[in-house]
């Protein structure tokens, strides 16, 4: 007998079938989308507690390029796990019956970030919704009795304005003279362009990575017609007037007692074909001894990585350097130099870098452990940060000399058990040659142990290359360098870089060069929280 043939023929009896057989569909879906949510949700909460134990490590392990990178990759992976569980969660509510009587799906909430109320500063814009004018049951008359307010959060597109700068003629009656007041100064001569967009453009290109044309194709759905022809005029232009505070900022720079150097390379455009150029940072940074001179990075570009380029950057510099063991340095350390040689002071993170990668890769036994005795001497290194010069030395002359002494007698001696062709070690080797200047933090209270700041602020470059792809020439390379100078020097002092550079561009042209100082960052700061106050 088939299933046709057991069905009654009585049209409400089949139609009463397919009702009761359409919600049990409904409710099935309903359940499978929130099972579905739930198992989201449970994914969502190992993922926090992956990352979670991933910052924990990172905290007691101390900053590096890998772990640094393990975290935002598990931060991706987290927001998109948010994202799917949000999905999951509102599809099993639409799907959720709409009928009371029935058995009602169970659903769960999913842990949420707390809600953190809206900002003061902002404008409040008041939407009353109109009350009943009498009451819906008796029809009498209403009172209120208080309300209830729900906020939400808005955006309103940026407001394009047009400035018109209207400067009267006036005309003496007694002697026929014509007065009128002179014309405002522009950051660019001629330009139509105001310090506030101007600040804009260049904070696109460079702080956000945003292209030009990009930026044109947004102003033009904006109903502004900029041209990337002119927006290049503009960054050029903006470029050449902001020269003189770069220039500042790198006397700053190299008036330091200890500097961190490092590179990288950036795509250059070339007939048909892109080459590697370079841009270098020199970064001032006093903080981890307790200095109070602000902190500043300077950008320089190159052709190429020979050594004449640090050796012309660093040519009036007497002082310390933290940097990679790159050999162009190497005539800069020569006590043969004039004025006086540089101050080597390797990097302990490319040391540790080398048997990290070997650790990960081939889980070497003595990558492994020359890991865990490094980051040993990190954890030392956390607990003094920002403390004075001599209260680090002795730190460090306690805790971090021994420990040092213990690591140098065991590489040296993992090292007469493995062939010169091993990678663990030319790992080793790279180390024992260095080892000199890897120690010399142990007896200066101004080093770090690593060169992670110049490391950090190339970062920049490295976002940036994947937006722009390549510099477009030379010429390019230098303005970039020029224009991430100011922008990261700003992000060091913690200040706005939009705010400031609108501010730049607005005063420079009526600014005294004697009193270019004026407008660094750290100077500009406390002159704008004088004034607030």
């Amino acid at each position: 007998m088939s299933a046709a043939d057991s069905l009654p023929d009585d049209i409400a009896t089949l139609k009463a079938m397919l009702a009761a057989e359409r919600v049990a569909r409904i409710e099935a879906e309903a359940k499978a989308r929130s099972a579905e949510a739930r198992a989201h949700a449970r994914a969502l909460e190992i993922a926090k507690l992956k990352f979670l134990i991933a910052k924990l490590r990172h905290q007691r392990f101390g900053p590096s390029a890998e772990r640094g990178a393990l975290i935002e990759q598990l931060e991706l992976q987290l927001a998109d796990l948010e994202e799917s569980a949000a999905e999951a969660e509102t599809a099993a509510r639409i799907a959720a019956p709409a009928n009371a009587d029935k058995a009602p799906v169970h659903g769960f909430e999913r842990e949420r970030p707390a809600r953190r109320p809206l900002p003061d500063h902002l404008p409040r814009e008041r939407i009353v919704y109109p009350a009943p004018s009498a009451c819906p049951c008796c029809g009498g008359a209403l009172r209120k009795l208080g309300e209830d307010v729900t906020e939400t959060l808005e955006v309103v597109p940026r407001q394009w304005k047009v400035i018109e700068h209207v400067r009267e003629k006036f005309s003496c009656r007694a002697c026929e003279a014509i007065t009128q007041p002179p014309a405002p100064s522009h950051p660019i001569a001629r330009g139509r362009a105001g310090p506030a967009l101007l600040a804009q453009v260049l904070f696109a290109k460079y702080a956000l990575h945003l292209p030009l044309n990009r930026q044109s194709a947004a102003y033009a759905r904006e109903g502004i017609d900029l041209g990337v022809s002119t927006l290049a005029d503009w960054v050029g232009a903006a470029a050449a007037t902001l020269t003189p505070l770069v220039e500042a900022i790198g006397e700053h720079v190299f008036a330091a007692e200890r500097i961190h150097a490092d590179d990288t390379t950036v795509p250059v455009l070339a007939k048909g074909k892109t080459r590697s150029g370079r841009l270098w940072t020199y970064v001032r940074d006093d903080q981890p001894f307790g200095g109070r001179d602000p902190p500043a990075a300077v950008f320089y570009y190159s052709r190429d990585r020979t050594g004449e380029h640090p050796e012309r950057h660093l040519a009036r510099y007497c002082g310390l350097m933290q940097a990679d063991a790159y050999a162009g340095f190497n005539r800069l350390y020569a006590a043969s130099r004039k004025p006086a040689p540089i101050i080597e002071a390797a990097c302990w993170a490319h040391a540790r870098r080398n048997f990290f990668d070997l650790a990960r890769l081939k889980k070497a036994p003595i990558a492994i452990e020359a890991v865990k005795r490094i980051d040993a001497l990190f954890a030392i290194e956390r607990t003094i940060n920002g403390r004075c010069v001599d209260e680090r030395r002795c730190v460090r002359d306690e805790q971090s000399r021994p420990l040092l002494a213990e690591l140098h007698t065991w590489l040296r001696r993992q090292r007469a058990r493995l062939s010169a062709r091993s990678e663990t070690a030319k790992a080793i080797d790279y180390a024992l040659k260095r080892w000199t200047a890897l120690t010399r933090f142990l007896d200066d209270g101004r080093l770090c142990m690593s060169n992670n700041a110049a490391e950090r602020e190339l970062r920049c470059v490295a976002v940036g290359r994947r937006n722009w792809t390549f510099a477009g020439s030379d010429e390019g390379g230098r303005r970039a360098a020029a224009l991430y100078t100011l922008i990261q020097t700003a992000k060091l002092n913690d200040i706005d870089p939009h705010a400031w550079l609108a501010d730049l561009l607005a005063r420079l042209p009526d600014h005294p060069a004697k009193r270019i100082h004026e407008l660094l960052p750290w100077n500009w700061k406390t002159a704008a929280h004088a004034a607030a106050a």
